[in-house]
């Protein structure tokens, strides 16, 4: 009875010295739930070195998001239509959870100190450039440039998504995707209550 006594001491003690974040860290990882489990998960996905081409896409994406942001909020002051308004928020939280992961991977950031309409990228200051010179035009123009930039993004998210396994990018690549469908449809509802077609 005493070593029957013992042994159950012996196992309540080993018990206790299990540690209760070991445990509970894979209870969360598994269901996805928790704080633990989304820290483990995180530093496990921002470990992984990533690609020059992956480098490239984020340094790329940040300025493409910037270069809607700054279209958007001149075509709303030149126009007063409210879609350019809210959706160049929306571009601002885009803009900046791209910084988030340059930032997370230690990846220099192209938009660093520049200003509306300036961009390091040669091709996307061009594309601003030709872009403003459209959307000034009228506001059936400002609409279609909307549309273009919105296209524009889709088809280089999806190439972005290709270029890395890492999935807290994908995740953000994947957000941002769905945001563009949205304000893809939103700037088409517009042109099409206007009569005219996208």
């Amino acid at each position: 009875m005493k070593q029957a006594k013992t042994l159950v001491l012996a196992i309540a003690i080993l018990a206790l010295m299990v540690p209760v974040g070991a445990l509970g860290a894979q209870g969360q990882a598994r269901n996805g739930q928790g704080n633990q489990g989304n820290c483990l998960f995180s530093s496990a996905t921002m470990n992984t070195p990533l690609s020059q081409d992956a480098i490239d896409w984020l340094r790329y994406m940040r300025e493409e998001e910037k270069l809607a942001r700054d279209v958007y909020k001149n075509l709303y002051a030149q126009w007063g239509l409210l879609v350019f308004d809210k959706i160049s928020q929306s571009e601002e939280r885009h803009f900046a959870a791209i910084k988030t992961l340059l930032d997370r991977y230690g990846i220099d950031d192209p938009a660093a100190g520049n200003g509306a309409g300036v961009f390091d990228n040669l091709t996307l200051q061009a594309l601003y450039n030709e872009l403003m010179a459209k959307g000034i035009l009228s506001i059936v123009d400002a609409l279609q440039v909307g549309v273009e930039i919105e296209k524009t993004d889709i088809d280089d998210l999806k190439a972005a998504s290709n270029s890395t396994q890492n999935r807290d990018i994908l995740r953000v690549y994947t957000n941002l995707l769905q945001g563009s469908y949205n304000h893809l449809d939103a700037f088409e509802s517009h042109l099409q209550a206007s009569g005219n077609q996208p």
